[in-house]
């Protein structure tokens, strides 16, 4: 018999994670970490590719929190301020913090992948994807 505090850790190789998850034009994203893979119940994380000189959909990630970490590359994120464009340019080792419904975008604009470890506040990878920065958003009231 297992209790609640007494359950396995689950070990999720590099070679094994999955494309089977949510997908936005320009990118890859694939899954390590969630409700599906491991049974967690609060967090979904895995990677994300961007080939050279590409630019992902446009989209959101819903009610989850999603903070990202630069593994390799140049990575530009970009959401929409008002009426303006904002382009925020990353490198390896820095972190993006992406606030709930909030619509962005990734951008590769260099010679080489650029490759992110993205972690959420959900168990699945939830994205939806819009047809630009500044359409509309179903978020529900608070």
């Amino acid at each position: 018999m297992t209790d609640h505090w007494h359950r396995p850790l689950r070990h999720v190789k590099g070679g094994e994670l999955s494309g089977n998850t949510a997908q936005t034009s320009g990118m890859r994203r694939l899954e390590a970490i969630s409700g599906r893979t491991v049974g967690s119940e609060k967090v979904w994380m895995g990677e994300t590719h961007i080939g050279p000189a590409t630019n992902s959909g446009d989209h959101h990630h819903g009610e989850a929190e999603t903070a990202i970490h630069v593994k390799s590359g140049h990575p530009v994120f970009v959401f929409a301020e008002g009426d303006e464009e904002i382009r925020l340019e990353a490198g390896p080792g820095d972190y993006i913090f992406v606030p709930p419904y909030v619509p962005h975008r990734e951008e590769n604009p260099g010679g080489e992948d650029a490759v992110v470890i993205i972690a959420r506040s959900s168990q699945e990878g939830i994205v939806v994807n819009l047809p630009s920065l500044w359409a509309p958003v179903d978020k529900p009231a608070d």
